[in-house]
């Protein structure tokens, strides 16, 4: 019999009331933390791609706030990374309005078809909703709802002295006059279009061949100048008439009938229908900090699980980077995931006990469930999830975004609506056609998604804005960032750095293995597999792990960024 030796228990005075600054010790980072680690008092902006933040800080450089900022690279990311977000997918927002003090959650993702059920389906002879095809797109895009409320909060709110349009503008010039296509896209382009495995015949599309590849069929490469002429006209109508042109104009019209063309489920009615809401975020503490996420249908309540059951371990005790700390992180996560896989759907269709998941109570119940010598188990299989992107902003007044950004799968569905260069999401393929499944497709019904922004407050303010891409890895990058940051003193730059982890699925594999990237030692993967654990060591910086980023706020006004190396981003500063 294995002996069930506990972890340690935060003491009072000790890690419980940490003080968030940067330790000069502890490095993961090739160069000095701050040297890569920009430095700013008027505003920071991380993404995945660098073209994205510099068009994030040329608004903040006009006067526009974080939100208008956010929508400038969100809109911007939507063009040069349309393997992972894009017009026609969805998003998830938390928002800090300094002027108010308030924190907010803005939930712009799409509801299913009014004709989406089960039946349509198996009429079909499909088991399962497919991931690829007009049969994928059952839901409606919610991205570009989510910036129109946005931006309304900016000017109402904020004071923001810039128009629509002006945020659209850097991203309708990329469309139409080009941009170099950077590894990651170039990477997914290749694989997506290879024919080997399910899925990855996306050249097969007709119109996605017209949008992504050559006139001999090859797949854009590194360094080609990519041009989206259909995109670039999309994005000047919305410049001109508003979020209205996607849901009530135009390109609504154009997307049904694209999908009325290939017997699909989306209607005018449907884009008409669709609106993004505000929420109340979800909030854990952790430490002397206060952990935030959106709440579901986003799975933000499995971060803030992990985060909950964390609080009750003395994880500076266990060693940063150790077979403990990574036992402590991999068992936290499999508790959540159970919870979360029973429970997560849209709260308007079942009732979700957040108020007992997230309580501090049920965060020592799970806490003492742990082994530090042994694993749990295996998770249940899971289908493959999907791709996003994270951005994060912070602006010179102390307004402050956490926001994800997302098309599933890489490319989605793989459909492009004829004539609008929008390609179309397939988040509705993680619905379930089991009737008795807590995530079930019904008419209406938004599905569990794997969008997590996160925001840490000190003292009801931003200290700590970050998140990252990655499906099943979201929640656990969270996790990493939190801990290496808050509980281990690392700058921001060092903890996105930091060798991860990841239990379960990666987007487009539906491994449930604890994948660990080469850079941890040999000893310690040993160690944990010794204690049960399910190891599979990977690449030493692997896109699977996401695409992270970080803003630390100190309380004078610092600002330190991070962005990840393993994408093509960026962090920059004012």
């Amino acid at each position: 019999m294995v002996e069930n030796r506990p972890f340690p228990a935060p003491t009072a005075g000790g890690r419980n009331s940490v003080e968030v600054r940067m330790n000069t010790t502890v490095r993961y980072s090739a160069t000095v933390p701050v040297g890569i680690n920009p430095l700013g008092r008027k505003g920071m902006v991380s993404t995945p791609h660098y073209l994205a933040s510099q068009a994030g800080l040329d608004a903040l450089r006009r006067g526009g706030t974080a939100v208008d900022a956010a929508i400038a690279a969100s809109a911007v990311l939507s063009v040069v990374y349309p393997h992972m977000c894009g017009l026609g997918g969805d998003s998830f927002w938390l928002i800090y309005d300094a002027a108010h003090g308030e924190l907010k959650a803005l939930n712009a993702s799409g509801r299913a078809a009014a004709s989406a059920c089960p039946e349509f389906y198996e009429a079909r002879g499909f088991k399962a909703v497919p991931a690829r095809g007009y049969l994928a797109v059952n839901t409606v895009p919610g991205a570009v709802s989510g910036w129109d409320e946005a931006f309304r909060l900016s000017r109402e709110s904020m004071g923001s002295p810039l128009s629509w349009a002006e945020l659209l503008d850097a991203a309708r010039g990329y469309a139409e006059d080009g941009f170099a296509v950077g590894h990651s896209l170039a990477h997914w382009l290749a694989v997506d279009t290879s024919g080997q495995g399910a899925g990855r015949g996306l050249h097969q599309f007709p119109a996605f061949l017209e949008v992504f590849c050559k006139e001999n069929g090859r797949p854009y490469a590194e360094g080609e100048i990519l041009r989206q002429p259909d995109l670039a006209q999309s994005l000047a109508r919305l410049a001109q008439n508003g979020a209205d042109e996607f849901y009530h104009g135009g390109i609504a019209r154009a997307i049904a009938d694209s999908m009325m063309l290939h017997s699909g489920l989306l209607t005018v009615g449907d884009l008409a229908d669709h609106h993004a809401d505000w929420a109340e975020p979800l909030r854990v503490p952790y430490r002397d900090l206060t952990a935030c996420s959106a709440p579901p249908n986003s799975q933000g309540m499995a971060a803030l699980e992990i985060l909950n059951i964390c609080n009750n371990i003395d994880l500076a005790a266990l060693g940063e980077g150790s077979a403990d700390y990574y036992q402590a992180l991999a068992e936290a996560t499999r508790l959540a995931f159970q919870d979360r896989d029973r429970w997560l759907s849209d709260p308007a269709h079942t009732d979700i006990p957040l108020d007992r998941l997230l309580s501090p109570e049920y965060g020592r119940e799970q806490a003492a469930r742990i082994s530090l010598e042994k694993s749990a188990g295996p998770l249940p299989p899971l289908s493959p999830g999907g791709d996003t992107v994270w951005l994060g902003v912070v602006d010179a007044a102390g307004n402050a975004v956490s926001m994800l950004q997302s098309i599933y799968h890489e490319f989605g569905s793989g459909m492009v609506a004829v004539g609008t260069g929008i390609l179309l999401q397939n988040r509705g393929c993680a619905f379930s056609l089991d009737p008795a499944h807590v995530n079930r497709l019904e008419p209406g019904k938004r599905t569990m998604h794997t969008l997590t922004p996160a925001m840490l407050l000190k003292d009801g303010k931003p200290r700590l804005v970050c998140g990252s891409m990655g499906g099943e890895g979201q929640p656990q990058t969270l996790a990493a960032l939190t801990t290496r940051i808050v509980d281990f003193g690392l700058a921001p730059q060092d903890a996105v750095n930091a060798p991860r982890w990841l239990l379960g699925r990666s987007w487009g594999a539906p491994d449930n293995d604890l994948k660990l990237e080469g850079r941890i030692p040999e000893s310690v993967a040993e160690d944990l597999r010794r204690r049960g654990q399910p190891v599979l060591m990977v690449e030493d910086y692997t896109e699977i792990m996401g695409h992270a980023g970080a803003i630390l706020c100190d309380e004078d006004g610092l600002l330190q960024g991070a962005a990840d190396p393993r994408g093509d981003g960026q962090a920059v500063a004012l």
